[in-house]
């Protein structure tokens, strides 16, 4: 019977646990599902990428990825 009990008691401690853990993995998403991260920056802010305009020989390119080894 004491056996039973203690059976019980970490059945209920890791249901109660993996119900927290999946009610706030629920939290955390809903919360950053609103996150509006491509909105425009407020204030003073400046661009710091740039796209270069320069013509590139398909040759070129392709020894670079081979010297990268992707």
């Amino acid at each position: 019977m004491k056996r039973m009990v203690d059976v019980l008691k970490v059945f209920l401690l890791f249901t109660g646990c993996t119900i927290l853990f999946y009610y706030s993995i629920v939290w955390m998403s809903e919360e950053y599902n609103y996150y509006r991260r491509y909105d425009e920056p407020m204030g003073s802010a400046v661009k710091v990428s740039t796209t270069e305009q320069q013509e590139t020989h398909w040759l070129d390119r392709l020894l670079l990825f081979y010297q990268n080894g992707e």
